[in-house]
């Protein structure tokens, strides 16, 4: 028997509740977390683009941080499976002190990206 806290007191979740919670999770089988953008088309984005630009096409990046002092942007996405593969791609933004893109890195675990980006990797 699982107990679960509600207002502080202890109220027991039946069987068959946690039969039907285990089935749900396992018809499911996969969760995404972060917003979905297409790797392969990244020409627009070059050394000087600004954070507003940035914004109109990617929308809010999912994790901000720095590196070295300077701002850094991360857009991600992670696609995690019960059964099968997991994959996940991040595209972290590093910008100047202007507000303005001064690199960026992109990598993927995608397979259909990957081929995209260095077709090498085909069998």
């Amino acid at each position: 028997m699982i107990a679960c806290s509600r207002s502080f007191e202890h109220q027991p979740i039946g069987e068959g509740n946690v039969r039907m919670l285990v089935t749900a999770i396992l018809l499911v089988g996969c969760a995404h977390v972060g917003s979905n953008f297409d790797a392969t088309s990244l020409d627009w984005l070059r050394e000087g683009t600004t954070k507003q630009e940035i914004q109109q096409k990617l929308g809010t990046p999912l994790r901000v941080g720095s590196d070295g002092g300077l701002p850094t942007w991360t857009y991600g996405y992670y696609e995690y499976r019960l059964f099968g593969d997991s994959n996940n791609k991040d595209l972290v933004l590093r910008f100047a002190s202007d507000g303005t893109v001064k690199s960026w890195t992109f990598a993927t675990t995608f397979p259909e990206e990957k081929k995209k980006l260095d077709p090498a990797l085909q069998p």
